[in-house]
């Protein structure tokens, strides 16, 4: 359970619940809501990094204006000491500036120079909800040579996650659920807004019937699937936590995999 990293939200209460429930050997992502933009995701990773945790803020590229912002935001997470970013093109319907995807947005910043030790990019084992295979498929591979490494979105199946690994060229690190109640993932969706909601579970094949179970949902059948796997096509786990620090934290201290 050591080779874990969680996903928070940049909401009102993530900082002092990072804080109070997570240790900071465990590295964080910090997702970016087309609501929300990118503030509050660059600022709270740079929170977290001067409280010692290693961070790497979501830069979802339709939210970037153009290279001189992408610059900008370069300088601001090296001078805070953050030196990793997962690129995504991000669910807004429009690109607000030059950069459509995720792709555009890594030849930038492999042309214009970066600090990142860590970049990673998202998979999908399962494919895309709004996007066809074969768009996706090669859309990892040309970001690939930009990337160190994938995290999938959520796949319920251990088998078509080690399928869809096994053709990846960079290291995998597997997304799953952490140990969510079903109230509280309710509480985010209404928070997120219908609309990002809505195709946020479109991308998730199954994700509402998993998570809308009594006593909501535990990452242990999975985990116990692929632990095996881990060092070889699997290179670790990284839990969406939705922001239910306490819970997952309490599940990845129970030591299920001991």
């Amino acid at each position: 359970m050591h080779a874990i990293s969680y996903e928070i939200l940049p909401f009102r209460d993530a900082e002092e619940s990072v804080l109070t429930h997570v240790p900071t050997t465990v590295p964080l992502t910090v997702t970016t809501t087309e609501a929300k933009g990118l503030g509050p995701t660059l600022d709270l990773a740079v929170r977290l990094r001067g409280s010692g945790y290693t961070v790497s803020p979501h830069l979802a590229a339709r939210l970037v204006r153009d290279k001189q912002e992408l610059t900008d935001i370069v300088a601001r997470l090296k001078d805070a000491g953050v030196d990793g970013v997962f690129v995504v093109g991000g669910d807004a319907p429009h690109p607000v500036g030059t950069f459509p995807d995720a792709l555009s947005l890594l030849e930038v910043l492999d042309a214009t120079g970066h600090h990142f030790r860590r970049v990673g990019i998202a998979g999908y084992p399962e494919g895309h909800g709004t996007i066809g295979r074969d768009v996706i498929d090669r859309a990892l591979a040309l970001k690939t040579p930009y990337a160190t490494h994938v995290i999938t979105q959520m796949c319920f199946d251990a088998r078509t996650t080690l399928a869809w690994a096994r053709g990846v060229e960079l290291p995998v690190v597997v997304g799953l659920p952490g140990a969510v109640t079903r109230q509280r993932l309710i509480r985010i969706s209404a928070g997120l807004g219908l609309g990002p909601s809505a195709r946020f579970l479109r991308k998730q094949q199954n994700l509402a019937a998993r998570f809308f179970l009594p006593g909501g949902y535990r990452p242990d059948r999975l985990v116990a699937q692929l632990s095996p796997h881990v060092g070889g096509v699997v290179a670790g786990f990284h839990l969406f936590t939705f922001n239910e620090l306490a819970r997952t934290e309490a599940w990845r201290r129970s030591g299920v995999l001991d």
